[in-house]
């Protein structure tokens, strides 16, 4: 049995994890606009009542959490952020410290799993911020922040342990593939 437009639209906004264009959305499920907006529609009602639910602006839509929920994940944030930043977040952001930005497909590429919950806490420790990609608009382009670097212990990140080595291998290995 084939999904239907709706719960096509819920699984690719639930994948995707932060808010996609509506031109990326009818282009993937390559669908109407009439289509996008009964989709919509549906799934807002089914979310009514639930954990979730459907933001939309006019270029743009993305599930959130339900603001009935606030107090819950506003303590399960805090409680979060009292820990550890973990492995996994950890490797998130060496990877984007040691290429100097880097967006979401390259360090899922890098470490070969899904990152964005790695980049959601690192995003809400205020250790990563999110910019414009200058060669392709329409990518987000993960930054470290001060605070990144404060929390390593170092000014600026030529100060990371070997980091001028793995830029310079970075950058022969871009020229050897560039080449090919």
């Amino acid at each position: 049995m084939a999904l239907h437009s709706p719960a096509l639209l819920e699984a690719l906004l639930f994948a995707s994890g932060e808010a996609l264009e509506k031109k990326t959305i009818l282009s993937l499920l390559e669908m109407s606009l009439e289509d996008l907006t009964e989709a919509v529609g549906i799934l807002t009602t089914a979310l009514k009542g639930h954990g979730i639910t459907l933001i939309e602006t006019e270029t743009e839509l993305e599930l959130r959490t339900a603001p009935e929920a606030s107090t819950l994940i506003a303590a399960y944030r805090e409680s979060e952020l009292s820990r550890d930043i973990g492995k996994a977040s950890l490797e998130t952001l060496a990877i984007i410290l040691y290429k100097n930005g880097a967006t979401r497909s390259e360090i899922d590429y890098i470490r070969g799993v899904n990152s964005s919950t790695a980049l959601r806490s690192l995003q809400m420790r205020a250790l990563i911020e999110k910019s414009e990609d200058a060669s392709d608009k329409r990518k987000i382009r993960y930054q470290p922040t001060v605070e990144a670097l404060a929390h390593l212990g170092v000014s600026r990140k030529e100060d990371l342990p070997r980091y001028k080595e793995f830029t310079e291998g970075m950058m022969e290995r871009v020229a050897t593939l560039s080449a090919v």
